[in-house]
């Protein structure tokens, strides 16, 4: 029988997979539609793109990984259970390492420091988060490893002697934790110093412009503020999502029906999901895309004919219609 927290977990599971979904692909659609149209993306774009693309796939594990373990235990059998595992590892590292790298850009891009080491940075901001993805992989690659093996040890959990599964089997989990700890402990505190960094630059604009006279709210100011808005609410959402995963990861051993490690596997799902929608809101082009394509639904739901279409003051275009 299902209790009552399992049926309300379940359905803030299904809602935020759904949202999640519709943010996600809604970026990819945009961008791609842009892509066709333009034949190319911006550095920014490209990134939202992949980004958009890697948090699907960790959505849909995420909630095939909900379903098996309280819906239908039997499903996880061993070689399953690892195909689940590997797939998180994937969707995981690039749904991280994308957000990480958005965070990084943004920071060499809209941050203003006189150092040349910065304006070498600076000048080749591409090149450079394009070098931290790729060495990411490095990351990758063990971790795979590791959670392989470890899986393969918890198939023969009751073969063998004891000795050999307790010890060997202890020193493979350790791997694994130390791998997944290194693997999202590095892009966090890599987003964190982009995010101090650019408090310290807009700082010092704020600083500069008191000097001079100048108000505080110039479009650069703007910019700095809607940037780091984004920044911290990519570490939020990233800090919740970490806490689950250990939370998981050491709970490995408890039953599955684990109230604690249920409602960790909800707040999991807050992050590949609510941050899109922050996405859309913090870029110009994704939102006013979003709000065209809300204000041409609105017309629809009301069964109105669509007429002349107007700019209104976001710059954006708002169907009108006509009642019948």
């Amino acid at each position: 029988m299902i209790s009552l927290l399992q049926s309300i977990l379940s359905t803030l599971m299904i809602a935020e997979f759904v949202l999640g979904n519709f943010a996600n692909v809604f970026i990819a659609l945009v961008n791609g539609i842009d892509w066709t149209k333009k034949r190319k993306l911006s550095s920014a774009d490209q990134i939202l793109t992949a980004l958009a693309v890697s948090r699907i796939a960790l959505l849909w594990v995420l909630v095939l990984d909900w379903h098996a373990n309280v819906f239908n235990p039997a499903f996880y059998s061993s070689g399953v259970r690892t195909v689940v595992h590997i797939a998180r590892t994937v969707s995981n590292h690039f749904s991280l390492w994308f957000g990480t790298s958005l965070s990084l850009l943004y920071f060499l891009k809209i941050a203003n420091f006189s150092s040349l080491f910065f304006l070498h940075l600076k000048w080749k901001a591409r090149r450079g988060v394009l070098t931290i993805l790729l060495g990411s992989l490095v990351f990758l690659v063990f971790h795979l490893a590791v959670v392989s093996l470890d899986d393969k040890m918890q198939m023969n959990t009751y073969e063998g002697n004891l000795t050999w599964k307790t010890k060997l089997q202890d020193i493979v989990h350790l791997s694994n934790m130390t791998a997944f700890t290194l693997a999202n402990f590095i892009p966090f505190t890599m987003s964190l110093m982009a995010l101090l960094l650019l408090l310290f630059s807009l700082w010092k604009h704020l600083k500069k412009m008191q000097l001079s006279g100048k108000g505080s709210q110039d479009a650069s100011t703007k910019v700095h503020v809607r940037a780091m808005q984004t920044v911290i609410s990519f570490l939020s959402l990233f800090l919740i999502y970490f806490l689950t995963l250990v939370i998981s990861v050491w709970s490995f051993d408890s039953l599955h029906n684990d109230p604690v490690l249920q409602c960790g596997q909800v707040l999991a799902i807050l992050y590949p999901s609510n941050h899109s929608f922050i996405l859309i809101w913090g870029n110009k082009k994704l939102n006013q895309n979003c709000l065209s394509v809300l204000c041409q639904l609105r017309c629809w739901l009301k069964e109105r004919k669509p007429s002349i279409p107007q700019i209104n003051k976001r710059g954006m275009i708002c169907v009108l219609a006509e009642t019948k």
